[in-house]
């Protein structure tokens, strides 16, 4: 799967979105080692806390149908600006590995790609849990 054919994907999930507060409409598009594809778009809730990102979406949905090893995410949101991750996002992108490819994009002929260490330097991990003799090991996920 093409890199375009990623973000037309997620532009096309990105009007599910739920968003009667900020009216921020956010899609992503998750490629697992697969070859499956599973979207995801944020769905906003009255309290806000309870409020999950798109990205968060496509991991969970690919979690629970089995896949746990992805290659690449497409995030589109703001169709005039390059829409990143957030920080929690981050964070549970990078559980599943630092070689995951983030894509963010305005349109399919408009984006940039970056790495997990790109933008998620420092990355607390799986490994670390493991390097620090406690815990849980990485092999046993």
């Amino acid at each position: 799967m093409t890199h375009q054919e990623l973000i037309q994907i997620a532009l096309e999930v990105r009007e599910n979105a739920y968003v009667p507060y900020s009216q921020f409409k956010v899609g992503a598009a998750l490629l697992g080692v697969s070859g499956k594809v599973y979207t995801g778009c944020n769905v906003e809730c009255a309290s806000y806390g309870g409020t999950n990102c798109a990205e968060r979406t496509a991991i969970f949905k690919a979690v629970s149908e089995g896949e746990r090893r992805f290659k690449t995410i497409a995030v589109v949101g703001d169709p005039n600006a390059y829409t990143f991750p957030c920080g929690i996002c981050r964070q549970v992108m990078v559980e599943f590995g630092k070689e995951l490819e983030i894509i963010v994009a305005k349109t399919p002929e408009d984006y940039r790609v970056y790495t997990m260490n790109d933008i998620l330097p420092h990355s607390f991990t799986p490994d670390d849990l493991e390097n620090s003799g406690e815990g849980v090991r990485s092999h046993d996920l």
